[in-house]
């Protein structure tokens, strides 16, 4: 038999992947999250931020990252600088102060377009999901494995909860975007 439970899973791992990335944009406020694509090299390897200080959000437009090595505050302080997210970063002995500056309506409408293109991803991930278990359900019902009716109901289902996840994504981005523009 069919488990469209397994498709579902999927379509809403796309989205969790979203609101990840979405998670990242910067809005002009701080947020941890901003700094989750940043790596730093240490120890012989390169490691995610989080895991060789402790970041947080004091005000609305500060972050701060409390290095626990003090040998790795140059590197930390470089990595989020070469970062490309335009952050300029001050040493206070072991503490990293970034200020996040007020974005500008160019680099605004440009963080726009980018979350647009990762909603679009994210649909077109949802879209190839759908087709997968449409063609799991053609080739059941070519099988003889299920009845044409049950093919139906099941192909239904599937459109129905491909529907109701692409007008999520598109709530996701509409509000991203109104927090992206607010000034």
């Amino acid at each position: 038999m069919l488990d469209l439970k397994i498709y579902e899973e999927k379509m809403e791992k796309a989205i969790d992947v979203l609101k990840r990335e979405f998670s990242g944009l910067r809005t002009g406020r701080a947020s941890t999250s901003l700094l989750d694509p940043i790596s730093v090299e240490a120890y012989g390897s390169k490691v995610p931020l989080n895991q060789v200080s402790n970041i947080s959000v004091p005000e609305s437009r500060l972050l701060i990252v409390q290095v626990w090595d003090d040998s790795l505050v140059n590197t930390v302080e470089n990595s989020i600088r070469n970062s490309n997210l335009g952050l300029n970063p001050m040493i206070e002995g072991s503490l990293i102060r970034i200020p996040i500056p007020e974005l500008s309506e160019e680099r605004r409408i440009e963080i726009v377009k980018i979350a647009s293109k990762y909603s679009e991803d994210s649909k077109v991930s949802i879209r190839n999901i759908r087709r997968d278990a449409m063609e799991k359900i053609k080739s059941l019902e070519k099988n003889k494995e299920i009845s044409q009716d049950e093919s139906f109901k099941f192909s239904d289902e599937v459109q129905n909860m491909t529907k109701i996840l692409i007008e999520k994504i598109d709530t996701l981005f509409a509000d991203k975007e109104k927090d992206i523009l607010r000034v």
